[in-house]
C-alpha cells in the first residue's frame, strides 16, 4: 500500500485578484507556520513528480550496472521505492565523486543523497540524514599474504611505514585520522579502482573500505595478488568499536521531505519486499539497523 495521497501539502498562500478598468491587480496574502524553504522540495516532488538523487558509483551502495545501463545498488533501489510512495514518478540519478556529494546536495544538483553514506556528527553539521537503512563494519584489502600483517586501522598507526588508501570524503579517512595514522601515510584516492591500482603498484599497503565494498571489489577485481585481511578488527574510537550506519542525505531545511521519507522508510525496512530487494547486494537481516535513529548516531548514543 502506497502513501502517495497521504500528508498532502496544503497551500501556504491565498490569492485575491481585483479586476479594474485599467487592468488586473493581483494581491497575494501569505500565511505560514514554517519557513517556505522547508517545504519546497517535497512540494515540488508532489507537484512535478520529479526528483533527483545523487550517487557515487560505489558498489554495492549505488552504481551504474554496465550490463543493463541502469543505476542500482542498495541506496538507489530503496530510494526509488520510498520516493515513489511520496509521489515521485520520474527519478533522475546524478553521479558525483563521493567527496562531492554533500557540496552537490547543498548546491541543488540533486535533492537526496542515495549513496549509502554513513551518518557522522561531522556530516550532520552540513546536511540532515534519514534514519539508517543498514549497519555494517569495516575491512582491508591487502597484497597477497598481507606482508605487513595489517588487521586493523590501529595496526597501520603502530607501524613505522605502513600506508593506507582511502576514498576522498569517506568515513574511512576520518577513522584513519582518529586512530592516529600520520597524514603523510594516508593516501587519498578519488575512487576505489584507483585505490586498488595504488595497492597493486605498492604505493599503499592496504585499502580501507566497508566490508561490503571490500567484498564487491575483490570479486570484481578477480586478482590473485589481492586478498582481504583476515581476521579484521573494527577501529575503536572514543572507547567504542565502530559500526557504520548508512542513510540518505537531505538539505538542511528540507524537514518535511526528511520526515516523510523517514515514515515511508520505517514501513519498508525489514519487510520481505525490502530484504528481497537488497539481498543481491549483500545485505540481509544481519545488516538491519534495528531501532537506532540518526539522532542517536549523531549524539553518540547508538549501540
Amino acid at each position: 500500500m502506497t502513501r502517495e495521497n497521504e500528508n498532502q501539502i496544503t497551500p501556504l498562500g491565498v490569492g485575491l485578484v481585483l479586476l479594474t478598468a485599467g487592468g488586473v491587480i493581483a494581491l497575494v496574502l501569505w500565511r505560514s507556520s514554517a519557513p517556505p524553504e522547508s517545504l519546497d522540495t517535497l512540494a515540488r516532488i508532489r507537484r512535478t513528480g520529479e526528483v533527483r538523487i545523487g550517487y557515487a558509483n560505489e558498489a554495492p551502495y549505488g552504481y551504474l550496472d554496465s550490463a543493463t545501463g541502469r543505476i542500482t545498488g542498495e541506496a538507489p533501489e530503496i530510494a526509488q521505492v520510498v520516493l515513489r510512495r511520496l509521489g515521485a514518478e520520474r527519478i533522475e540519478p546524478v553521479v558525483a565523486e563521493f567527496g562531492s556529494l554533500i557540496p552537490g546536495l547543498k548546491a541543488g544538483r540533486f535533492d537526496v543523497i542515495a549513496a549509502g553514506m554513513y551518518i557522522t556528527p561531522e556530516r550532520a553539521k552540513e546536511i540532515d540524514f534519514s534514519n539508517p537503512s543498514y549497519a555494517i563494519g569495516e575491512a582491508f584489502l591487502v597484497a597477497r599474504g598481507n606482508p605487513l600483517d595489517l588487521h586493523s586501522f590501529e595496526d597501520v598507526a603502530e607501524s613505522d611505514d605502513a600506508r593506507i588508501g582511502v576514498m576522498g570524503g569517506s568515513v574511512e579517512h576520518g577513522y584513519a585520522k582518529a586512530v592516529g595514522i600520520p597524514p603523510e601515510r594516508i593516501v587519498i584516492f578519488p575512487d576505489y579502482p584507483s585505490a586498488l591500482g595504488g595497492l597493486r603498484t605498492g604505493r599503499i599497503d592496504a585499502v580501507a573500505a566497508t566490508e561490503l565494498t571490500a567484498g564487491d571489489l575483490l570479486r570484481k577485481a578477480d586478482d590473485p595478488s589481492i586478498e582481504r585481511a583476515e581476521p579484521f578488527t573494527n577501529p575503536v574510537i572514543d572507547g567504542r568499536s565502530v559500526v557504520g550506519y548508512g542513510a540518505f542525505g537531505f538539505r538542511k531545511g528540507d524537514d518535511l521531505l526528511q520526515e516523510a521519507f523517514n515514515a515511508a522508510l520505517a514501513e519498508f525496512l525489514g519487510t520481505d519486499e525490502h530484504l528481497d530487494l537488497v539481498r543481491p547486494f549483500g545485505f540481509s537481516e544481519n545488516t538491519l539497523p534495528g531501532d537506532v535513529t540518526a539522532e542517536d548516531i549523531v549524539a553518540g548514543n547508538a549501540k
